[in-house]
């Protein structure tokens, strides 16, 4: 990874920032804890990933559309976050297979 893809991921990241600021404070709330919980259980691929731009593409869907954020995705912001990454290997798989020295255990 050289300088120029450092500085062109650091402005995606900003622009993608940006697109989350303006979206309505009870919008933000939800989209910083979804933010928060992908972090830390997330997906492998999450910086790279489609995941969290298409949040904030859903998000302004709903706004467009007036809808209330609880609308959109329900009362558990848990459950709706889990139902996005069900299929996708999480951090928590990687630390599975490393601990069971068995590659693709955390699958079984």
């Amino acid at each position: 990874m050289g300088i120029q893809d450092i500085i062109e991921g650091k402005k995606q990241w900003r622009a993608h920032k940006a697109r989350v600021k303006a979206l309505p404070p009870d919008y933000q709330i939800v989209y910083k804890e979804m933010e928060k919980y992908f972090f830390k259980v997330g997906p492998v691929d999450l910086p790279d990933g489609p995941l969290l731009p298409g949040i904030v593409d859903f998000f302004e869907g709903g706004v467009a559309s007036g809808r209330g954020v609880l609308e959109l995705i329900g009362n558990d912001v848990a459950a709706f976050c889990d139902d996005l990454i069900k299929d996708s290997p999480t951090y928590a798989d990687v630390y599975q297979e490393s601990i069971s020295g068995e590659p693709g255990a955390a699958g079984k």
